[in-house]
């Protein structure tokens, strides 16, 4: 309870030093405000570190565990406040999926509340701004903790386990997985963590196990857990167990009882603690599974001039969508792209063209196609997030899933005309009239995100945004300008995650705008 005191105080003061209009502000940080733990940090090499804090050397000061983190800094530029370890946890690795993390964690503050922390806007935001990508996941994960999850429960929710044939787990686990996968997605990338919030202390390995972690333990009773052997020197006899970190399993020590817990029993706990199993066989839906006698027209009516209007050319048709549509895969290429970037070229361009693909290109292994068929998915969940999806409860799993991202249109017409209690569709237009030009585009705009907004109010929980009743006097408005417009205005307004947004367009012709639209709120 002190503690969770102390982590709102702290909050309360970085939220006020944001807000005064003085420079320096972006120095100011709070290492450490804890009963349980205190944090060293410096930009310094390990055998300096004891000199600068010379309580590190006396005798009389001693600890039942200790988190060392020692490194340089890769993606983001050395700066004292982003030295390891962080509050709860030291990270050695990328979090590939950073951006998305934290705008979904954005959205989803405005149906977070905790009995435990009680009205949560005074510490909003959750995650801090400008800091990286290891100091946000170390945000969330405690604020997950404050809010009273247990430190492996937040830890197993932030960095799921991937399972198949090669990872067998219970159905119990699988199903824990898939309850929470519908309230945070993965924050994904190599890593190898280690965290403790005072009493427990552990370490995990991310679902990929693209970065090392060791283990030994001794007949006194010592964990060593590290990134690699050697670091500390032990007599072979007096080692009990040693061992490597599994992907995505997880090694704890409770320094208060004295006992190590392994991942098997963790696991075990977590999942029996609800009946996760139950709870979305009743309540889930499987779009595969849903059968109509309603029929679905597959041709487009002018279809030369819906191609025309869409911009499509030539080598759209013949190197792009005959490939995809006779051998179901991604067509393959050239290394690489010797046309003018879109922002430079004087021809009409797709939105979708002026983006590029963002990644961390230092330290990350290449992922193959056998290690990609054993740690990804391309399942989905759409629908409402409940309004405290902190508290386990039933009413969460009410959701539509995919067993991929894109719809047929078959599918997208039953998730149309779906009669399940509870879930509410709406076919909004991303249209505008082309006589108004630009101004046109901007009050279309404007227009959707209100009724958008509306249709959130009305209870509506899939908003279909569709551009398929072009004719001659409405043109599209770009698909990835609509989507983007509508998430962010949703997320301002603390309405985005109590519903989903799906894109009908006829623009879409490529992996990579798919991807787009996805990464901007579908």
């Amino acid at each position: 309870a002190a503690d969770r005191k102390l982590y709102i105080i702290r909050k309360r003061i970085e939220n006020r030093v944001t807000n005064l209009p003085i420079g320096g502000k972006k120095d100011f940080y709070i290492v450490s405000l804890s009963t349980k733990s205190i944090i060293y940090k410096g930009m310094l090499s390990s055998l300096q570190l004891r000199r600068y804090y010379p309580d590190l050397t006396n005798n009389y000061f001693t600890g039942g565990l200790a988190l060392v983190h020692s490194r340089f800094s890769t993606n983001t530029f050395p700066t004292w406040s982003l030295a390891q370890p962080f509050r709860l946890l030291a990270h050695n690795g990328e979090i590939n999926t950073i951006r998305g993390n934290r705008g979904w964690m954005e959205a989803r503050e405005s149906v977070l509340s905790s009995e435990a922390l009680g009205d949560i806007r005074g510490i909003r935001p959750i995650v801090e701004k400008g800091m990286s990508d290891s100091a946000s996941l170390d945000n969330v994960l405690e604020f997950l903790v404050m809010s009273g999850m247990s430190l492996p429960h937040a830890m197993t929710m932030l960095i799921p386990e991937s399972f198949n044939e090669k990872n067998p787990i219970s159905e119990d686990l699988k199903a824990f997985y898939e309850y929470h996968s519908i309230l945070m997605e993965p924050w994904d990338g190599p890593a190898a963590l280690l965290f403790s919030d005072g009493r427990y202390a552990g370490g995990m390995l991310d679902r990929n196990g693209l970065r090392p972690a060791r283990y030994l333990i001794t007949h006194g009773g010592m964990l060593l857990a590290a990134s690699e052997a050697g670091v500390m020197d032990f007599e072979p006899g007096d080692i009990k167990e040693k061992g490597r970190l599994q992907p995505g399993k997880i090694l704890l020590a409770d320094t208060e009882k004295g006992e190590i817990y392994y991942d098997g029993k963790l696991k075990k706990e977590l999942a029996e603690a609800k009946p996760y199993r139950i709870w979305l066989a009743n309540n889930r839906i499987d779009l595969d599974e849903i059968r109509t006698g309603r029929k679905v027209a597959h041709a487009t009516e002018n279809h030369d001039r819906m191609l025309r209007v869409f911009g499509y050319s030539k080598e759209d048709i013949e190197k792009i969508l005959i490939p995809m549509g006779t051998t179901g895969a991604e067509p393959i290429g050239s290394m690489g792209n010797d046309t003018p970037l879109a922002v430079l070229s004087d021809k009409p361009q797709l939105l979708y063209n002026y983006f590029r693909q963002q990644f961390a290109q230092v330290t990350n292994p290449p992922i193959d196609p056998i290690r990609e068929d054993l740690v990804m998915s391309l399942t989905e969940y759409i629908g409402a997030v409940g309004s405290n999806i902190l508290n386990p409860e039933e009413g969460h799993c009410k959701m539509v899933r995919l067993n991929h991202p894109i719809l047929s249109n078959a599918q997208l017409d039953i998730l149309c005309h779906i009669g399940y209690k509870g879930f509410n569709t709406v076919k909004l237009p991303i249209l505008f009239e082309v006589s108004k030009g630009k101004a046109g585009m901007q009050e279309a705009l404007t227009t959707l995100c209100k009724k958008a907004e509306e249709s959130v109010n009305e209870g509506v929980n899939y908003i279909i945004l569709s551009d398929r009743d072009i004719d001659n006097t409405r043109a599209a408005i770009p698909s990835l300008l609509a989507v983007s417009a509508v998430h962010h205005y949703l997320i301002s307004v603390g309405k985005r995650v109590q519903t989903a947004l799906i894109v009908e367009s006829g623009e879409i012709r490529e992996v990579m705008h798919a991807a787009l639209l996805l990464g901007f709120g579908a």
